[in-house]
């Protein structure tokens, strides 16, 4: 038996593909592309004797089809996440453990990803983390380091943006509980909720408030949702790239990257220039009902088949463990803590929910000689600051990705 490269496709949206090496009877190849063809049985039932471990070595990407016909946008059918770093085979392929593997993706109710990807082919192999284009992008003017770039997995706008966002009143949003959680934007007498079961989706949406452009955006791995005027700069879309974990945004007309949390792009012809924050509040959709009685709500009519009932980051937030490097890292608060954070006059504080949960709300706080107030609802896993009793701009986000990317941070402590 000839020794083969078997890539077992990992993690729901940003997909992290791995390649593992093994023993495998029953292949065949393509002799037109010289691909690898599995047998189509890979994940049935198998008492063969023979199991060998396989460790999830560097990171690979591979196109897949359904196998019968049927083929979606970039041949993304579904992904598997790898529940832990070593997964037991046996020696014609078949996976011994199929408990430490989790689907999602299109076709995934159908199991098809089950049955491991085919033609496979050296040559779909990514490109190299420190080559002067990824996904398609030229990286120039760059303000941060290079090797901080990492390739998230789908293709530049393999995880679509809304661009034609239709929205409806809170009466018809039946789909939603008022427990799940929604990021609100209040902004030129209008008030939207964008729920994040579906942003964890799509992650940009392209929409305008009383004719004006804004792009609301989510980066489901930080945790962080933050609104931008994007009057100037045109629509907004996913790069599939990384920096510190967290979304780097493109603009579809100079095609510059833009870091969603510095808010600033990093590369291109608008490089160095800073886009303007517009105020967001991550709270649960009963709340924001409850303090915005006219607001509308994102409808789940995208024009995207997606099962907006199912989390594709199920569980990430529970656990200690990041899907991706970061530059600075604490141990202070746990990874996954949810904080608050500002910036004012150049210096950043971050405020722990655990901390706030401590604290009589609403307090005052003092931050480079400005006088704010924190206002926390525990019940609604929410927080807000305020100035002169105007919401300030402030973020909500896991606490690793507010470090990455401010570690000279201040912390409050009740």
């Amino acid at each position: 038996m000839k020794r083969i490269s078997l890539a077992i496709i990992v993690f729901p949206v940003y997909a992290i593909f791995f390649i593992a090496q093994v023993n495998i009877s029953g292949k065949v190849t393509d002799k037109t592309t010289g691909a690898a063809i599995y047998p189509a049985n890979v994940f049935l039932a198998n008492t063969q004797s023979g199991i060998v471990t396989v460790s999830l070595g560097a990171d690979h990407e591979t196109k897949q089809s359904a196998g019968d016909g049927r083929s979606i946008a970039n041949g993304q059918v579904s992904y598997l996440y790898a529940l832990e770093s070593k997964v037991k085979l046996f020696i014609d392929g078949q996976v011994a453990q199929p408990s430490l593997l989790k689907e999602y993706g299109h076709f995934a109710t159908e199991r098809i990803a089950e049955l491991m990807p085919i033609n496979y082919t050296i040559a779909n192999a990514p490109e190299d983390q420190n080559a002067p284009t990824l996904n398609g992008f030229t990286f120039s003017d760059l303000i941060i380091e290079r090797d901080q770039i990492k390739g998230g997995g789908p293709p530049r706008d393999g995880i679509p943006s809304i661009d034609k966002p239709v929205f409806i009143s809170s009466f018809y949003a039946k789909y939603l509980q008022a427990d799940n959680m929604v990021l609100g934007v209040e902004h030129n007498g209008v008030a939207k909720a964008y729920p994040i079961r579906i942003l964890n989706w799509h992650e940009i949406v392209n929409d305008s408030f009383a004719g004006k452009n804004v792009s609301v955006t989510y980066c489901p791995l930080c945790g962080s949702g933050m609104a931008f005027n994007t009057e100037n700069i045109g629509p907004l879309g996913v790069s599939g790239l990384l920096y510190n974990s967290d979304v780097l945004l493109y603009d579809r007309n100079t095609e510059s990257l833009w870091s969603q949390i510095l808010g600033k792009a990093i590369s291109g012809t608008a490089s160095g220039q800073d886009l303007e924050y517009i105020p967001t509040e991550f709270t649960t959709w009963g709340k924001w009902k409850e303090t915005h009685p006219n607001t509308t709500v994102l409808s789940t009519n995208t024009g995207y088949h997606r099962d907006y009932a199912k989390d594709p980051y199920d569980g990430y937030e529970n656990t200690e463990k990041l899907m991706f490097p970061v530059k600075n890292k604490s141990d202070i608060l746990s990874a996954k803590e949810n904080v608050i954070g500002i910036e004012i006059n150049g210096l950043f504080k971050a405020y722990p929910y655990s901390e706030l949960s401590k604290t009589n709300s609403p307090f005052s706080d003092e931050i480079n000689g400005e006088t704010i107030v924190i206002e926390f609802d525990e019940k609604a896993n929410s927080a807000i600051i305020k100035s002169n009793g105007e919401i300030f701009p402030s973020v909500r986000m896991y606490w690793f990705a507010w470090y990455a990317f401010h570690p000279e941070t201040e912390v409050y402590r009740n």
